[in-house]
């Protein structure tokens, strides 16, 4: 591929206490284009577009824009000059309506004194008719989806006129439609001249999106290549330093006797309706279905966080009640949720206190008094066995990369000792090798006799991982199929079954 680079970031070096996130890294991205930046969690891709946006400033290295070279104080200066960032964690004003997020700081006026709403209105209408984005100006941000919001956010970087676009991890919370509207956009903004840095997990999406790849590995610059000259298995060696043998570990054990039978389970608050099903020993367990479908809503139901309307749930044969996360955590349960930001860290706190806050019980001196001692064993044992990346128990969890904190949210319920783990979404946005840890983890605890519910939307990670497949279909239960000898069409049949 030929042509000048519209951006270049030189030797870009940043440290943190203990830790060199970034040691040298070069990125070159030309205008037009599709660059994908790929690397496992911790690898410094996150921190590398923070220092260009402004929001980190690096301690070494050159950042070029069209030649001339700049560095932006904060993210508003990044912005003026045209340089725009679509974050996974979308931070927006969500009491406010669509236009006012677009335009907030920045309002047109007429006579310098008097918000034009007329123009903003007309404004708005114009980046989404270019974008083909069918959102309500009007409309207020609390009340859409995720997918929708995201679209808003990337017509406020349109509206900076900018030229170059990061998307971090975009498609995490998409459905295949909305993923597929997506890479319209962006290919209309890299024909209209925009140089795209896209950042993903999904290597199917890498190889259809980009047009360019550049790999990072513990905070270095490994290769960049064309991806038309890539292939999975090629970018997993690179990212990870290694072959990985199989995308999914074998198993040695087999599921044993029924241990946890559900029973015309339905929801008070949502729309569970009489879902029946069965657990056995050391069986890792999938459910299916379309976003809404109710997956998540029946272990919720579950692990006590919802309020059920009917039906029993007998484990070891006697009947538990889990009326709270409280007493299904005393019967053997764990969840890791789907959302680990929002309810599965605790962002100002350290690994240590993540780790070990489900299992204090445990810690306890004399019945009275929490013995530091036994938390620093628990959490030491955490980070080795989960392989967690970490100066320090003492580091805060919301410095690590989302791979690491999901980590730290499995070994802390691992503490806990539990009979079933409930896992919502448990790889989503983190990369292969993380993946292949969890998953390693998941069949060594099958192994051991623990069983295991999952909750993913990623077809290929069910058929690798489960023992059996249940489908969800509009709250109710649309039949189970068995990875080995099913399709994932017959899934996807199975999950329209009910609407």
């Amino acid at each position: 591929m030929e042509g000048k680079f519209l951006l270049e970031m030189q030797n870009i070096g940043k440290y943190f206490p203990g830790v060199r996130a970034l040691d040298g890294v070069t990125l070159r991205v030309r205008p037009g284009s599709v660059h994908a930046l790929m690397g496992e969690n911790g690898a410094g891709k996150s921190t590398l577009m923070k220092c260009l946006f402004g929001i980190y400033h690096k301690d070494t290295g050159t950042i070029l824009l069209d030649g001339d070279e700049v560095s932006f104080k904060n993210p508003t200066e990044a912005l003026q000059f045209g340089v725009a960032m679509v974050h996974q964690e979308l931070n927006q004003a969500l009491s406010r309506s669509v236009m006012d997020n677009i335009w907030l700081g920045r309002y047109p006026t007429f006579g310098g004194l008097f918000v034009s709403e007329k123009k903003m209105l007309a404004d708005t209408r114009a980046i989404f008719d270019e974008l083909g984005v069918s959102v309500d100006p009007y409309k207020i941000m609390s009340e859409m989806s995720v997918s929708d919001r995201q679209m808003v956010e990337i017509a406020k970087a349109v509206s900076y006129n900018a030229r170059v676009i990061v998307f971090d991890e975009p498609t995490s919370s998409l459905t295949e439609k909305e993923v597929a509207h997506l890479f319209k956009i962006i290919r209309a903004l890299r024909d209209r001249g925009c140089a795209i840095i896209y950042i993903s997990h999904k290597m199917e999406e890498i190889l259809e999106i980009s047009d360019e790849v550049t790999v990072m590995r513990d905070g270095r610059w490994i290769a960049t290549e064309p991806a038309s000259e890539l292939s999975m298995e090629k970018i997993i060696r690179l990212m990870v330093g290694r072959d990985l043998e199989s995308r999914f570990p074998q198993r040695k054990g087999k599921p044993g006797e029924v241990i946890l039978s559900v029973k015309n389970l339905s929801g008070r608050y949502n729309h569970l309706e009489n879902v029946s099903f069965e657990l056995r020993r050391g069986e890792i367990l999938g459910l299916s279905g379309l976003a809404g479908a109710g997956r998540s809503e029946l272990i919720e139901a579950i692990f006590g966080l919802t309020a059920r309307r009917g039906g029993s749930i007998e484990l070891f044969s006697r009947i538990i009640e889990n009326k709270t996360p409280r007493e299904a955590i005393k019967n053997g349960f764990a969840l890791v949720t789907e959302e680990r930001r929002a309810t599965g860290i605790f962002g100002v706190l350290s690994i240590k206190e993540n780790a070990t806050i489900s299992s204090l019980k445990g810690a306890l001196r004399l019945g009275l008094f929490v013995n530091d001692g036994t938390l620093r064993r628990n959490t030491d044992w955490a980070i080795n066995e989960m392989k967690i990346k970490t100066a320090s128990q003492k580091t805060q969890i919301r410095t690590l990369s989302g791979g690491n904190q999901q980590k730290v949210i499995f070994g802390r319920w691992l503490l806990t000792q539990p009979d079933i783990l409930l896992l919502d979404e448990p790889t989503r946005g983190i990369d292969v090798g993380a993946k292949f840890e969890i998953y390693r983890l998941m069949a060594e605890l099958a192994d051991e006799g623990r069983s295991i519910i999952i909750v993913s939307s990623e077809m290929p990670e069910l058929f690798g991982v489960c023992d059996r497949i249940l489908v969800m279909s509009n709250g109710r239960l649309a039949g189970e199929v068995d990875p080995k000898t099913s399709s994932q069409e017959e899934v996807m049949e199975l999950s329209a079954r009910f609407l």
